[in-house]
């Protein structure tokens, strides 16, 4: 899942660039329409100045030859100027629109006035604005609608500049914006590092509890973490006070049963269903007090991690003293590296059932190895012996259930292996092994 900073951080570059985008739109439109206004201003004071120098004569208007404004006077300046009659017909230019291509609107009628975009034949722009009048100096008042044209290409320009220097200042600014937000975030979401790194602490068992000093909208979360821990840990300490009660209490009774069986002081008959039911006893009893401990799981990743090649070479040490006349060969392929977290006497039993399997059932050779990959730690014990058909393989995970009868045992070995692997959130699989017997891949999450 993306992380809370990646979202803040992408949710802030979201609206800060629709933001921007929308903001670049409305300050274009702005000096768009600014220069648009300032550019029909100026074209009406050409009108106006125009106006001012024509004259009435009988043949009609006339203006000087060299008008006040120098580009009127030079051909294709980009500034351009008409006077039209009643009808529509020019009467007279400016020598810029000799040869030029200059749009002609149509007459207003006198006091009229209308600026607008005009294109030519050839497809420029022009920017035009007319004025109807009624010139009443002679002696019959005419109308004339006074046009001045400029070319638009220089209005695009200047909107293109704004619009490049906008996009530098606001992209620059854009940037800096996510920078600073980045930094705040960082800032903010700190205390939700040092959490993260106490929790860290507390995993590998180099701290007990969270012990630093955290805003008020974490400290909720930071003492109920803690209340949490204290409750775990009371609770385990009664859980291991109530084992070791339970285990004296019953050691002695079983001790007496044994010995007054092994004193001979009950018939042979009855002392062999006897004892095969005290040992089936102790495994009961192993078995519920093992469901108990598994059932207290969520404090197990509070314990510090648990080195597992040192656990496997004392547990393969013990069972070759036990099976020493069998004479099979442990390979233990596992580096130093490999750690299991939660509760030593977990694993013990867990490696320990799978490793009895196996020098149970091998015949010379036994290998265990593990690994720790995408998250998951698989530890793996595999043998030579008859193996397992794959239609036995999850009815022996089952309580009770046996292989072959005729070997001892009571059938609950895997089971307890199966129920504190569930309880670690793992799993335990068998299959064939390439030594020719079975293969158990118990995987847990590291």
């Amino acid at each position: 899942m993306m992380s809370l900073r990646t979202r803040v951080a992408l949710s802030g570059a979201v609206v800060l660039t629709v933001f921007v985008l929308f903001t670049s739109l409305a300050l274009e439109r702005a000096v768009r329409d600014t220069v648009l206004s300032a550019r029909e201003e100026r074209l009406l004071a050409q009108v106006f100045l125009l106006m001012a120098a024509g004259e009435e004569e009988p043949g009609g208007l006339v203006f000087p030859k060299t008008l006040g404004e120098p580009r009127l006077n030079l051909p294709d300046s980009g500034l351009y100027a008409k006077v039209l009659n009643a009808l529509g017909d020019p009467i007279w230019q400016s020598p810029s629109a000799i040869g030029a291509d200059c749009p002609t609107p149509l007459p207003l009628a006198p006091g009229q006035r209308r600026f607008e975009r005009l294109s030519g034949s050839d497809g420029s722009t022009y920017l035009t604005l007319a004025f109807g009048v009624t010139w009443a100096t002679g002696p019959t008042p005419q109308d004339y609608t006074f046009v001045v044209a400029e070319d638009a290409a220089a209005f695009h320009a200047e909107v293109g500049q704004f619009r490049a220097s906008l996009a530098v200042w606001l992209g620059g600014m854009s940037v800096l914006m996510l920078v600073i937000l980045v930094a705040i975030l960082r800032w903010g979401l700190k205390p939700l590092r040092r959490v993260a790194e106490e929790v860290a602490a507390i995993e590998s068992g180099k701290q007990a509890q969270i012990q630093g000093r955290y805003p008020a909208e974490i400290r909720a979360l930071t003492g109920n973490l803690n209340a949490l821990l204290a409750h775990e840990r009371a609770r385990q300490r009664r859980l291991d006070n109530t084992l070791g009660d339970l285990a004296h209490s019953l050691k002695t009774p079983l001790a007496v049963m044994r010995g007054a069986l092994e004193e001979g002081q009950v018939p042979s008959p009855t002392g062999k269903t006897l004892q095969e039911q005290l040992g089936r006893m102790g495994h009961i009893v192993e078995y519920q007090l093992q469901r108990a401990r598994a059932g207290g799981q969520q404090a197990a990743t509070l314990a510090p991690p648990v080195p597992i090649r040192r656990t496997a070479e004392r547990l393969v040490a013990t069972l070759t003293k036990v099976y020493r006349d069998a004479g099979i060969q442990v390979t233990l392929e596992m580096d130093q590296g490999i750690q299991f977290q939660g509760v030593e006497g977990d694993l013990l039993e867990m490696l320990g059932n799978l490793l009895e399997n196996a020098f149970k059932w091998g015949k010379r050779r036994i290998r265990v190895w593990g690994t720790r990959s995408r998250g998951r730690l698989l530890l793996v014990v595999e043998d030579d012996g008859p193996g397992i058909a794959p239609e036995q393989a999850s009815r022996l995970l089952e309580r009770g259930a046996r292989a072959d009868e005729a070997t001892p045992g009571h059938g609950i070995g895997l089971a307890v292996v199966r129920e504190i692997s569930d309880a670690y959130g793992g799993t335990l699989r068998i299959d064939q092994s390439p030594l020719g017997g079975a293969r158990f891949r118990l995987s847990l999450p590291a």
